[in-house]
């Protein structure tokens, strides 16, 4: 277990020096070194919390995960109050004044994950019901999710709903109980995007992007050259053209094509092994918990982690439409990174009290062990 948690170490330190070396190198251009600042401010912060829980106890949370939530709920809600929340572009998601503030999406994340794993723990013998399993939790994460969908964050909203979803298949619910309410939930999202003129354009640019390079897909097209335009080793760190104006959001979205610009596919493919890694790491961890409910932590945070790596890099190469949605521990957005580094945090408290698989006179069972010798 020490060497899949100081793997998991390892491979989130390395994201973390990738993404400030990246951002160093963006400090070059017009966005100055104020977002540098700002992200080696947020990841000293991020560590410290990550360090805290880590020496704790992940059970303790239980005792929090009810007005975690309600807390979380509440500041949901203070984004649309005048004066209070931040409204920027045609989006109500920031709390605070000035550089200083947050998005509550990332806290209601992790609030929701935290509950429906205690939740699920709590009634555990019953999540194979059609009320316990499905309809209470649904209606739970209807609140949280609605909230973020409206402010409007559809990929957030989608995002969380999967983690949750899978979190529900995890403790036990009947995949014909999800199946049914999952195909409405598509029905509905999709009749939102034909309602909603931005997103559809980039649904269309993401389809047709020849005809929309100069348009709404400007960005992705733009992405695709900057990762082309790297080769095996890349231009060098500093010598990206394309974070010169041509893909606005380089240094947070986007900053996965710039990494292929001026590293190359070498760095590019490491990146992408070193999530594989990472994730696998989680997984090991989570599989290892002491109890139920740092399982489901464990599962909702490797989740969490792993779609949106998934959905920033399909994103980057057009794999999937345009979505803004940073790329964790490497993209610049502080309240995204110290929460995916309270994350880290759960998941190595959850490790420091897993179960060792048992063993006999030093051997695993399971592994040609004596016990199973004699049947």
């Amino acid at each position: 277990m020490k060497k899949v948690t100081t793997t998991f170490v390892c491979c989130v330190c390395a994201l973390l020096g990738l993404g400030i070396v990246m951002l160093y190198s963006s400090s070059t251009t017009e966005v100055g070194t104020k977002y540098l600042t700002q992200q080696l401010v947020a990841c000293l912060i991020g560590l410290a919390l990550c360090v805290v829980i880590a020496l704790n106890d992940y059970r303790n949370l239980k005792k929090y995960s009810f007005g975690f939530l309600v807390f979380s709920v509440f500041c949901l809600i203070l984004v649309f109050v005048p004066g209070i929340g931040i409204r920027a572009g045609g989006a109500h998601r920031w709390l605070g004044h000035g550089v200083m503030r947050f998005q509550p999406s990332e806290i209601a994340k992790f609030a929701l994950i935290i509950f429906l794993a205690h939740y699920c723990e709590h009634y555990q013998r019953q999540m194979s019901t059609f009320r316990r399993g499905l309809v209470i939790p649904v209606a739970i994460m209807a609140v949280v999710v609605g909230g973020i969908f409206v402010e409007p964050d559809r990929g957030y909203a989608i995002l969380l709903t999967a983690v949750c979803g899978c979190m529900l298949v995890i403790a036990g619910v009947k995949l014909w109980y999800v199946i049914p309410p999952g195909i409405c939930a598509v029905a509905l999202l999709g009749y939102s995007l034909l309602h909603d003129p931005m997103r559809a354009k980039r649904i269309l640019a993401w389809l047709h992007p020849e005809e929309n390079r100069s348009g709404v897909g400007f960005q992705a097209y733009q992405a695709m050259i900057a990762l082309g335009s790297g080769g095996w080793t890349g231009l060098g760190l500093g010598n990206g053209r394309q974070k010169l104006g041509f893909v606005p959001e380089h240094h947070t979205d986007f900053i996965f094509s710039i990494i292929g610009e001026e590293l190359g596919l070498v760095t590019t493919v490491a990146v992408l092994v070193t999530f594989i890694i990472l994730i696998l790491c989680a997984v090991i961890i989570s599989c290892r918990a002491r109890d139920t409910f740092g399982m489901l932590i464990g599962a909702g945070v490797t989740f969490l982690i792993g779609f949106q790596a998934f959905v920033n890099m399909g994103v980057v190469t057009s794999t999937l439409p345009n979505k803004g949605m940073p790329l964790p521990f490497i993209s610049y957005g502080c309240s995204n990174l110290i929460m995916m580094l309270v994350g880290v945090g759960l998941l190595l408290s959850i490790s420091r009290f897993a179960v060792e698989p048992k063993t006999v006179e030093g051997t695993p069972v399971g592994m040609d062990s004596p016990e199973l010798a004699d049947v």
